[in-house]
């Protein structure tokens, strides 16, 4: 067996506006599990780019550690990327983006890396507002370390050893929503069709996006026992709308029934269009949302969609007011302005 992708491309591949295939967004062979859901995840992240004409090199993919953080060398190998130490992949997306705000920044975390050892920085990005997409593949153990129950195993699962998991589990989409995240989804890594407009809607949204997929282990929790298994997830699914994300660049056209659905504009003039499921669901009201995930907990669901947006979200640089160019490009006229600038400044603060 061989992990050498060929190079070879038919010439009559279907290409974006930018003049890319969807193989120019693809990484390397995959060495996870045959069959893992993470793979799933990192094809819907490469067909979201391709249809959203991000151009690679415009794409910071920064991780932690674990089977997830493994995935971004499974995509968009012409992208910039950065593998951080356990925990530790918000923090380093904050300083990255801090530096540079024209990139798009995709944070690839999983429940360990992010519901246990990472879960202080997780809870200060969300409180942030950094403008991320932060990706959880959650599969509920830790497939690294041979499958022990992680921090999001749902009370009573059962392991592939037959061992009930005696702790409440941490809903990573309800702590965010607690936190003031400005854009909660979930989603199933065996549903591309919701997944991939998911994807688009939080790259064009202006703040922390937040996308607890549900990602089942083929190898230590696909059992019968386990909540994060893909007949459970399939059985349970309960989704809160049909989700479509219209970019800005396209004609914006939208027919739907008055109280059926909803429209929502994001900053940049693209529009998700929801047409709800449930009629006791609001996703532009953080109660109605909190309460439809603790409806679905109880009954024993999982929800997933778009759970709540903030369509008029302000980031982090948006709050401190930072500079519009990248560090980078700063010229030494603009980082040294001169004793009058500083005089200026000192008088403010007399």
């Amino acid at each position: 067996m061989t992990y050498i992708k060929s190079t070879f491309r038919h010439p009559a591949l279907p290409k974006n506006k930018l003049g890319y295939t969807r193989a120019d967004y693809e990484g390397v062979i995959s060495t996870l599990c045959a069959g893992c859901g993470h793979d799933a995840i990192s094809g819907s992240i490469v067909q979201a780019c391709f249809e959203m004409n991000v151009e690679p090199h415009k794409v910071a993919k920064i991780s932690g550690i674990g089977c997830s953080s493994k995935t971004p060398t499974y995509f968009l190998s012409n992208s910039h990327g950065f593998n951080s130490v356990h925990g530790r992949m918000p923090s380093v997306t904050t300083g990255a983006n801090m530096a540079n705000r024209d990139l798009v920044y995709l944070g690839i975390s999983g429940d360990g890396d992010t519901a246990s050892i990472g879960m202080g920085q997780f809870c200060h990005a969300v409180r942030k507002n950094i403008n991320m997409v932060y990706i959880v593949m959650n599969n509920g153990c830790y497939g690294l370390t041979k499958g022990q129950d992680s921090a999001t195993a749902d009370e009573g699962s059962f392991t592939k050893k037959g061992a009930p998991n005696p702790f409440h589990a941490i809903d990573l989409a309800g702590l965010a929503l607690e936190l003031g995240a400005s854009f909660v989804a979930r989603s199933f890594s065996g549903d591309r069709s919701q997944l991939v407009p998911m994807i688009k809607a939080a790259m064009s949204h202006n703040g922390f996006a937040l996308l607890d997929v549900i990602s089942p282990c083929v190898t230590f929790n696909n059992n019968k026992g386990s909540t994060k298994a893909y007949e459970f997830v399939r059985e349970h699914n309960e989704a809160t709308s049909e989700l479509d994300f219209i970019p800005e660049m396209g004609q914006i056209t939208v027919d739907y029934d008055e109280g059926s659905s909803v429209s929502l504009p994001l900053h940049d003039g693209s529009l998700i269009h929801l047409q709800k499921l449930n009629a006791d669901w609001d996703p532009t009201n953080r109660s109605s949302a909190a309460r439809r995930i603790n409806k679905a907990k109880d009954e024993g669901e999982i929800l997933t969609g778009i759970i709540f947006i903030d369509s008029d979200s302000h980031d982090l640089h948006d709050k401190i007011n930072t500079v519009e160019k990248p560090l980078n490009k700063l010229t030494q006229e603009e980082l040294c302005p001169g004793s009058s600038a500083l005089d200026a400044i000192n008088a403010g603060l007399r």
